[in-house]
């Protein structure tokens, strides 16, 4: 007799109402899981992964409705529960942990005062009673200092500490199954990391179900013991993790696999196999298989007979007409030979031909498209009113004495946590902030720090391309009307027939049709948004262009098709970039060389062959370390830095000492660290000898004092 799920979804068919008519999102899918289990749940953006997670808790928008099947929890039906029925078990057997947590935060109460309200409100705890639950429950999530933690506001913590607080609150009440929508998508590698091992510990303990949205295939191989992939709402495969990352059989599986981005010697001059084209909308999804107009295999049975879901062996599960052919290997599936543009070779930006490039660079064109020396910048300060109340300085110094120069025709990638300096040195570059001290040039003319001083010359050669599009596109201009004002405030086009040419160029640039120059932001995806960004951004020719982040928010089979555009428009354009990211997969496919910044200061800096490399900063050793893995057979150990960083501007020695897990003693606190040359340009700042250091990585085993802080795979 086998175990009661905790979760069971039998048939499932979800419709939205559009218009007049309501049309199916979700079609037949059906899942269970048990107690202690996590349910990885993936696909692209629009497969229909947040709809699911939300009706299975009863949540879904006014227009929306359940039109076929069942949704169990504990063995009883959910959808014959009424609306207070149900608010009675959101927040007590049913909790969600969103990807934005302050999203699911309120600004105006302490973070103590939201978590103790979930157990007055369901467990009828007393004031006292709660308050104390709440602070021993931060205790548990790993918040140093709980009390006092407990008594602050959302937005006087950082993200990793906001995603810990809503950890807290969806545990507090000892759910018995816990929503995961893509909760570290914002993090860095880092905090993911050690959010990741507190929800395997606690959902461990507590002995609940989970169910986790992710587009992360490697989160979801670290995570979860089986997984379900959707797209276009609906299953296409369903297994345990292992025995989909082993030997994947389903055509879209493969692909998503793919188009991840390897930490890997070389990455930097390959290409990514992406899936060609978009998901269909809801109603253009036709009567065979949905995949089948991006299937690289499809036949023409797959456009007409919709495949079954069948189970073979292992308990997998696959919707494909052609999986015996794929698993039996006498099929290939190769999205490379699928795709033209992808057997194209990179254009070579010292050799460029065609209409499109820009002219060739004269020899006496600089080495150096940038270079900063020495940049410093600080924020807050110690105001008139702290002095007179003998309030301590506030003050946070971002970016300390830094030194960073961008090579012509390539990538300057920049690494590091959230808050080490990264953005901050790009917006004093780029002039969005003005630097405190130091000298910048741009192709050797003098780069002024405030963007007022800097000439029309200047700012046509420098451009910013931005993590979240969305908000950087005007919502009441057309594609066609922004690139037009682009070119026009630039001077980058002398006629209006030109000015047009121009922008027919950007947008076949970015592989986007003619059309789109009359479509608004609200019309595109969050992958054609960031390609109407680099559009936008080469629309000048610029020497440089500094992208922040640019695909932190998007899947992967889209982020592999953004890393791949990058790549072209840097060797078409002639431009070089200042590539900032905490996805250290992307950053080592498009870098050729790498700097690694923590608390606003350079920890390394070399080639990214180097860098990547033993010996490396036992800083970027933890970073690298804290990458999910694709590999099924990887059983790496992971480093987890569990404090937080120290912001103070008092620090002396090393500013990684406290967290760092080969600390060697009292110098790294005392003593700033010396630059140690590893060679080719290969610097890492650190008190342990290179040779030394060295030894430690290639054994795999950390000094004593750090035996804590490793934990296995």
């Amino acid at each position: 007799m086998t175990k009661q799920p905790i979760l069971e979804a039998e048939h499932l068919c979800i419709d939205y109402r559009l218009g007049n008519q309501w049309v199916n999102a979700i079609r037949d899918v059906s899942l269970t899981i048990g107690a202690g289990e996590i349910h990885g749940l993936v696909g692209e953006s629009g497969s229909g992964k947040s709809t699911l997670a939300l009706a299975l808790m009863r949540y879904l928008a006014p227009n929306a409705r359940v039109s076929q099947g069942d949704i169990r929890l504990d063995g009883v039906s959910l959808l014959s529960k009424s609306r207070p029925e149900m608010e009675r078990i959101w927040g007590r057997d049913l909790c969600l942990v969103p990807q934005d947590p302050l999203a699911a935060l309120n600004p105006a109460y302490t973070v103590g005062e939201q978590i103790a309200e979930v157990t007055r409100q369901h467990q009828g705890l007393s004031k006292s009673e709660a308050w104390s639950g709440a602070v021993a429950m931060l205790e548990k999530v790993r918040i140093s200092d709980a009390k006092a933690v407990a008594q602050k506001y959302p937005h006087q913590l950082s993200g990793g500490m906001q995603q810990r607080v809503v950890i807290a609150m969806a545990l507090n009440t000892r759910p018995r199954l816990l929503i995961l929508d893509e909760p570290t998508t914002a993090l860095d590698v880092t905090t993911q990391a050690v959010i990741l091992d507190l929800f395997r510990e606690l959902l461990h303990e507590h002995q609940a179900a989970a169910l986790y949205v992710s587009h992360d295939l490697g989160v979801i191989r670290e995570m979860c013991q089986r997984m379900t992939v959707l797209y276009c709402g609906e299953v296409m495969a369903s297994a345990p993790v292992a025995g989909v990352y082993q030997r994947p059989i389903h055509p879209y599986t493969i692909g998503l696999l793919a188009s991840i981005p390897r930490v890997e010697i070389g990455a930097s001059n390959t290409r990514l196999p992406t899936i060609p084209g978009t998901a269909p909308s809801l109603a253009q999804r036709g009567q065979g298989c949905v995949f089948a107009p991006r299937c690289p295999v499809a036949l023409d049975r797959c456009y007409t007979e919709k495949p079954e879901l069948e189970t073979i062996i292992h308990e997998r599960m696959v919707k494909c007409h052609r999986w015996g052919e794929i698993d039996a290997r006498t099929l290939p599936v190769d999205y490379k030979d699928f795709l033209a543009e992808s057997k194209e070779p990179f254009f070579n930006a010292k050799r460029q031909s065609g209409t499109e490039a820009k002219q060739d660079v004269p020899e006496e064109t600089p080495e150096y498209v940038l270079k900063a020396q020495r940049v410093s910048k600080t924020f807050g300060g110690r105001s008139l009113l702290k002095r007179l109340l003998m309030q301590p300085d506030s003050r946070v110094q971002a970016v300390k004495d830094v030194s960073v120069n961008v090579r012509r025709y390539s990538t300057l990638g920049l690494v590091g946590e959230s808050g080490s300096g990264k953005t901050t040195l790009a917006r004093c570059i780029v002039g969005l902030e003005t630097a405190d001290e130091g000298r910048m040039t741009l192709l050797d003319a003098a780069l002024p720090p405030a963007l007022t001083d800097r000439p029309a010359a200047l700012k046509r050669e420098i451009q910013m391309v931005f993590q979240n599009p969305s908000d950087t596109l005007n919502p009441y201009q057309t594609i066609g009307q922004m690139l037009r004002r682009t070119l026009e405030r630039l001077g980058a086009a002398s006629s209006p027939g030109n000015v047009e040419k121009r922008i027919a160029e950007l947008l076949a640039a970015v592989r986007l049709s003619d059309d789109y120059v009359n479509r608004f932001p609200n019309e595109l995806s969050g992958g054609e948004k960031q390609r109407v960004a680099l559009a936008r951004a080469f629309a000048a020719s610029p020497a440089l262009v500094v992208a922040d982040e640019p695909t932190s928010a998007l899947d992967v089979s889209v982020q592999a098709v953004i890393l791949n555009l990058l790549k072209d428009l840097r060797a078409r354009e002639g431009a070089s970039y200042l590539f900032i990211s905490h996805d250290l997969r992307a950053v080592s496919y498009l870098a050729d060389w790498l700097i690694v910044m923590y608390q606003g200061q350079i920890m390394e800096e070399g080639t990214t062959e180097h860098v990547y490399s033993i010996p490396s900063h036992p800083y970027t050793e933890a970073l690298i370390s804290a990458i999910p893995s694709t590999d099924p057979l990887e059983q790496n150990k992971h480093i987890r830095l569990i404090a937080e960083p120290n912001q103070s501007t008092e620090r002396s020695g090393c500013p990684f000492a406290g967290r760092c897990p080969r600390q060697i003693g009292r110098i790294c606190e005392d003593e700033a660290p010396p630059w140690r040359e590893a060679g080719d340009d290969h610097r890492i700042r650190c008190h342990i000898p290179l040779d030394e250091l060295k030894k430690l990585q290639s054994n795999g085993t950390p000094v004593q004092a750090a035996l804590d802080k490793v934990v296995p795979a």
